[in-house]
């Protein structure tokens, strides 16, 4: 596979009036490597990408890289509903040496064809006419409402093998995943979600891009690099019991500003809190409930 490991689906911190705090993402960024995070995966759902233009989602890509954080280990979002923009996006992304991206579908037109689903991701992939990109598809369909079937990414790795090397599965349908796995052999299944990640390599999947990772890559890291240690297992199994129940937190409330949430108190930060419109920052109350759980996890 191309492309296998723990990303970090990497939450963007902002100031008090919606700007992006490049100096807390810079730090942010350096510590998600430190934990073991094999990369991080810029501006998707959890990094509220949709809510930044594209300046600044470049600006972002570019200071993160400044800050001392390799291309090789970032993967951008670079899929909007724009095909231009998507160009734009992407070929800025490799013009920093980032050659690796996750592209959603063109989300705003409702039940797509998956000839017009494959007609988009074409036309990108052969304007940019770059044979050094990589994309990682996104299946976020209670997000974008735009699934990728199993026939459309055959498709697409029958006609672009070297390009389309990879999928973000964020149903939350495991069996999908599994049938991805036998059908697509080479292909790069990672999961959406922290708690798949652990069943997923045993059946031969490539790891995960996650919003938990946030916080528990270290923990992330450790399944991904001993699930398969027989002497480990019983310290694999606990972690995995962890992981479980990080992710049940995060979820519990809307997860972006929750994650948020955890983060702040992650770094004893509260300037983490902030989000931007249409989400809003979760209660006193609920962070209270947070941080107890956090707190009966140790």
């Amino acid at each position: 596979m191309t492309i296998r490991g723990v990303f970090c689906a990497a939450a963007t911190p902002l100031m008090a009036d919606g700007e992006p705090d490049i100096a807390r993402l810079a730090a942010h960024a350096k510590q998600l490597i430190a934990d073991g995070c094999t990369g991080i995966a810029l501006l998707g759902t959890t990094g509220e990408a949709n809510s930044f233009s594209i300046l600044e989602r470049q600006k972002l890509l570019e200071v993160t890289i400044e800050a001392g954080i390799k291309p090789s280990q970032l993967m951008p979002g670079t899929g909007l509903c724009a095909a231009a923009e998507t160009i734009a996006l992407t070929r800025h992304a490799l013009s920093l040496g980032v050659t690796k991206v996750v592209m959603l579908p063109p989300f705003y037109y409702k039940q797509p064809s998956d000839e017009g689903v494959f007609a988009a991701y074409a036309r990108t992939i052969e304007k940019i006419g770059d044979a050094r990109l990589k994309i990682i598809l996104y299946h976020i369909p209670q997000m974008s409402a735009v699934p990728l079937s199993l026939s459309l990414i055959e498709k697409l790795i029958a006609a672009y093998p070297n390009t389309v090397v990879g999928i973000k599965d964020s149903a939350g349908d495991f069996a999908n995943m599994e049938k991805m796995v036998k059908e697509f052999p080479g292909f790069a299944i990672l999961a959406g979600a922290d708690p798949l990640m652990k069943p997923l390599l045993e059946i031969g999947g490539a790891g995960c891009i996650t919003a938990a990772a946030n916080l528990i890559g270290a923990q992330l890291a450790t399944v991904f690099d001993h699930f398969k240690d027989h002497a480990r297992k019983a310290e694999i199994e606990a972690i995995q019991d962890r992981i479980v129940k990080v992710r049940g937190i995060s979820t519990k409330f809307v997860q972006i500003p929750a994650i948020k949430a955890m983060i702040a108190r992650r770094y004893n930060d509260n300037a983490w809190l902030n989000v931007r419109p249409p989400l809003v920052a979760l209660s006193s109350v609920q962070i209270e409930e947070i941080d107890s759980a956090l707190t009966g996890l140790g």
